[in-house]
């Protein structure tokens, strides 16, 4: 393939937004999801679905001096980024992207899905968006998110490494670790038996082992005996 060619395939690859979160808690999860199309549903992820469909479904307001929009759909041309906000507030000092988790907080993951859709929101509105908020039912209570550079630059980073992943139609080594126990796609990622190349090769030796035609006819023969 030539350079150019290249670029021009890249161009074309969209990343959803809601990959950044998945890659940035597992490279792999995030192939499984938007690579091989897997998808399993556990307690986690259908408690998700409920709250987000909850918020979705709530019709847009006004709250004083600010206008709330919810499932906006967001996109940007510059970072091949697509996908939707939960809540955009426009407050008077510009928009304010809020993402709803069912869970508590467990790291940065989300505050990197919050910062592609601030991202989108600078080139969509022209405008420069320094914060949002990630909204956790399980605490009922916002955390908010400043978008500073370090932020900005490891999103941007994701993104490119999951157009990586799109262009490249690899899925990463399994990790086996903490992180599988409360994984939707355990069952689909194996990450037990992917995750350890020595039981791996055992296991796949012993599922590909060559048919013996002469030890087969030779059973045969000592059982018609």
């Amino acid at each position: 393939m030539e350079p150019e060619d290249e670029h021009f395939v890249d161009e074309e690859i969209l990343v959803p937004i809601s990959a950044i979160e998945h890659y940035s808690y597992c490279p792999r999860q995030c192939a499984l999801i938007h690579v091989e199309q897997t998808f399993d549903e556990n307690l986690f992820t259908i408690k998700g679905r409920l709250a987000h469909e909850r918020v979705d479904e709530a019709d847009d307001s006004i709250r004083g001096d600010v206008r709330v929009l919810r499932s906006i759909p967001l996109w940007s041309e510059r970072l091949g980024l697509q996908g939707r906000a939960d809540v955009v507030e426009l407050r008077p000092e510009g928009p304010y992207p809020v993402e709803y988790k069912v869970g508590r907080r467990h790291g940065i993951h989300p505050d990197l899905q919050v910062c592609a859709q601030a991202l989108c929101l600078e080139e969509m509105m022209g405008v420069e968006v320094k914060r949002g908020a990630i909204f956790y039912h399980a605490a009922r209570r916002r955390h908010e998110v400043i978008f500073d550079e370090v932020l900005r630059a490891r999103t941007i980073e994701i993104i490119q490494a999951i157009k990586d992943i799109l262009r490249t139609q690899r899925l990463p080594a399994a990790p086996n670790d903490a992180r599988c126990k409360n994984c939707s796609l355990i069952h689909a990622c194996m990450p037990t038996v992917i995750g350890e190349p020595a039981r791996l090769r055992g296991l796949q030796g012993s599922l590909f082992r060559p048919f013996d035609y002469a030890q087969d006819r030779l059973l045969e023969v000592g059982e018609d005996d």
